[in-house]
């Protein structure tokens, strides 16, 4: 499986809403939208993948405090991870203005990740990467620092008019502030309730009529199931 590793940006903001919903309602809705939408290209023969992400953050809790609140321009750090394949490791900004997101990344090796983990970050200041140059000014300014690692399993679903990306994320866990991502056997406990699917749809400028009719469930809750936020529940 591969997953592209080139320097990524949005150049346009996207939508993003996102609910959860049970697993019945996930059943249904994952064959309604078989019909009409394809599996993405990197994922599995059942359009799935594993996805691990450490958070960067403070002391003060700065990154949760603005999402909490609902601040209108904000960013978020992370490095990722897929199918604990170290290969696939890259550092993302995700930032969200006025409601639509934007996210852009570049590719940080194992070695690099550990010397930002024992404070060697002096490299990074005239780092090539202009991301790893932002976080460096980030780290000092607001002396961040990986804070806590996500797994959830990601099924996704693509539609190109409108540029739709559904995916669905399930068993989402949390390490309670252990960092270390590159451990397969990292100790993990749940942070959302097991019965419970993370549903989110992303699109441009529009979400497409057909795409509107499928999403419709009878028990979904619209809210920001930030999946960071859901992994600090514990601390």
């Amino acid at each position: 499986m591969l997953f592209k590793r080139n320097i990524f940006q949005q150049k346009q903001g996207r939508r993003e809403l996102k609910h959860a919903i049970n697993k019945l309602d996930c059943h249904l809705l994952r064959q309604n939208l078989k019909h009409v939408m394809h599996y993405d290209n990197n994922a599995d023969e059942h359009g799935k993948y594993f996805i691990r992400s450490v958070y960067f953050d403070n002391s003060e809790d700065k990154v949760l405090t603005e999402k909490k609140e609902g601040y209108l321009s904000r960013n978020k750090y992370r490095v990722r991870l897929y199918n604990h394949d170290r290969t696939t490791l890259k550092l993302e900004r995700k930032s969200k203005r006025n409601n639509l997101c934007q996210k852009i990344s570049c590719p940080i090796s194992p070695e690099e990740y550990k010397a930002i983990c024992m404070g060697n970050v002096g490299w990074m200041e005239e780092d090539d990467r202009s991301l790893m140059r932002e976080l460096y000014i980030q780290m000092h300014l607001y002396q961040l620092k990986p804070v806590t690692v996500v797994d959830y399993n990601r099924e996704v679903f693509i539609y190109p008019y409108g540029n739709v990306r559904i995916t669905f994320d399930s068993s989402i866990k949390t390490s309670f502030r252990n960092t270390y991502i590159l451990n397969r056997d990292l100790p993990m406990i749940e942070a959302l309730d097991p019965n419970l699917v993370v549903l989110e749809v992303k699109y441009d400028e529009f979400l497409p009529d057909v795409i509107k009719k499928l999403l419709q469930v009878n028990d979904r809750r619209l809210g920001t199931y930030s999946k960071y936020h859901l992994s600090r529940m514990y601390g």
